[in-house]
């Protein structure tokens, strides 16, 4: 049965991210892309594979390194006041939505 709706994310494009699995554990980037029906970002910097690229009239082609996605799970939103991964919540401001950082309590902007 496929779900109508993708799940509601606590990461953003643009935010800081630590990835806290893997090959690159303990490494930080910026999200660059979300996809929320897949549950995967892409880090600037993590999970980067070698790609093929055919030659064409706007680029020579060759062999390129870029940045793959990886799960939603594997990285947690650094707290902008420690600088540490912090679990992410969400609660109303002045009739706003905001996300805020569990560990300090800081606002993620």
């Amino acid at each position: 049965m496929k779900k109508r709706f993708a799940p509601k994310l606590k990461i953003k494009k643009g935010d800081l991210v630590q990835v806290i699995a893997g090959e690159y554990k303990n490494v930080q980037g910026e999200v660059l892309e979300i996809y929320p029906k897949r549950q995967r970002v892409l880090v600037d910097g993590v999970n980067m594979v070698h790609k093929h690229l055919k030659p064409t009239n706007e680029h020579p082609g060759g062999i390129v390194e870029q940045a793959a996605p990886i799960h939603i799970s594997n990285v947690m939103v650094v707290d902008p006041k420690s600088g540490e991964p912090t679990r992410v919540g969400r609660r109303m401001e002045d009739g706003k939505l905001v996300r805020y950082s569990k560990s300090s309590g800081e606002i993620i902007k």
